[in-house]
């Protein structure tokens, strides 16, 4: 091996590695679901680190819109990948799952819960946290991609849509119409953006999903695995849109009531509310529930990140052509939008439920926009604060 592979071959090793630590980071702190774990990659890795550019981050949110799986993992897993290739993506993944998996499977083989007295002093301060972060993202994002008149009416118009008509449905309208809409401007060349999935890794990808897809309508229905893989494969806008799926998949095997408490303490958690699966997976297979927990849990992410890994190089590909690129600014006009819609509800309705619960809020702000607080510290302050001010207050 010469000098120069190996080196090359440590900073991967290196890359990797610091992928992996600062995803398991978020994985213990990102509070707050889907929306927040957007606002909380962008500050570390687009503000904070600077691994990818603004104009990156939002092509990666505008395919995860239209992919099924877990949105924010898939662009956490697509980050990953940006940075230290397909082992990259790995870290990333494990990292951010790692702690909400180990907590979801504790849960069901225990079946207990946290009780203690401080938990929802904890919790409230955590939702406080969460309204910073998205707010954060909301603005930043806005001030990018809404800056004409024309791209600030479609994140407004998309935000009045989804007030009225939340759900999948209001969500795919939006980024239809949207993307017809920049698709019918007249938009401006754009280069590729540079991407490390090799054409082998890509066909390998497709080749894997459609295998696993077929095998599970042929010959696996009711296998664990199978279950959990088409599950993954058909739900669009990931989050909450997996409960009526994994209802479904689960059905009599489960009580209504156990289901609701897994459901329940996956929302508390940080990193993926998707770890749901490793709790379902644990007690649908009691004998062995570690290896439950892990078959659902891979089952349910995999497809969305096999799509991933084989439709981003055209995806990158595409964004040249200008009225693919145009579409991608309506898109990303209505990401905004969407951003905005959930920071209305549930992040702001669920987290500030009092006048006074504004002023740390306020506070949260002004210190992450004063990017002298690290993002861990900034957690730790909100739980504590969370804590005492539950305590101090009515």
């Amino acid at each position: 091996m010469t000098p120069s592979t190996d080196t090359r071959n440590t900073t991967t090793w290196q890359r990797t590695w610091d992928v992996f630590w600062r995803f398991l980071l978020l994985g213990c702190t990102s509070f707050g679901g889907p929306a927040a774990h957007l606002g909380y990659f962008r500050t570390t890795f687009v503000v904070r680190l600077n691994w990818l550019s603004e104009e990156h981050y939002a092509h990666l949110l505008a395919l995860s819109q239209f992919l099924p799986g877990p949105g924010s993992s898939q662009v956490g897993f697509a980050i990953g990948q940006h940075r230290a290739g397909l082992p990259g993506a790995i870290a990333a993944f494990i990292g951010f799952t790692l702690p909400s998996f180990l907590i979801m499977t504790a849960v069901a083989v225990t079946s207990l819960t946290a009780t203690a007295a401080w938990v929802p002093g904890v919790i409230m301060g955590l939702k406080w946290l969460a309204v910073v972060v998205v707010l954060d993202a909301v603005t930043g994002m806005f001030a990018r991609f809404c800056d004409a008149k024309a791209t600030q009416a479609v994140a407004l118009l998309s935000l009045a849509t989804l007030v009225v008509w939340p759900g999948v449905g209001g969500q795919m309208l939006v980024l239809l119409v949207a993307a017809a809409w920049g698709a019918g401007r007249t938009a401006r060349e754009t280069g590729t953006v540079p991407d490390g999935t090799r054409g082998r890794v890509r066909w390998l990808s497709l080749t894997v999903f459609l295998l696993l897809a077929v095998l599970g309508l042929l010959g696996l229905p009711g296998s664990l695995w199978a279950d959990f893989y088409q599950t993954g494969a058909l739900v669009f806008g990931g989050g909450h849109v997996v409960l009526p799926l994994l209802q479904a998949t689960v059905g009599d095997a489960i009580s209504q009531d156990a289901f609701l408490l897994g459901y329940a303490v996956a929302q508390a958690l940080p990193g993926p509310l998707f770890s749901l699966a490793a709790y379902l997976g644990a007690l649908l297979q009691p004998e062995t529930p570690l290896l439950g927990a892990a078959l659902a849990t891979l089952a349910i992410f995999l497809p969305g990140f096999l799509l991933l890994l084989a439709v981003r190089d055209y995806w990158q590909a595409l964004l040249a052509r200008p009225r693919i690129s145009g579409a991608v600014s309506g898109i990303n006009a209505a990401v905004v939008g969407l951003l905005m819609a959930a920071l209305y509800q549930p992040v702001f309705l669920q987290g500030v439920q009092a006048p006074w619960q504004l002023a740390p809020v306020v506070i949260g702000v002004l210190l992450l926009r004063s990017q002298r607080v690290p993002l861990v510290l900034l957690v730790l302050g909100f739980a504590l604060s969370g804590v005492l001010l539950d305590t101090l207050m009515p």
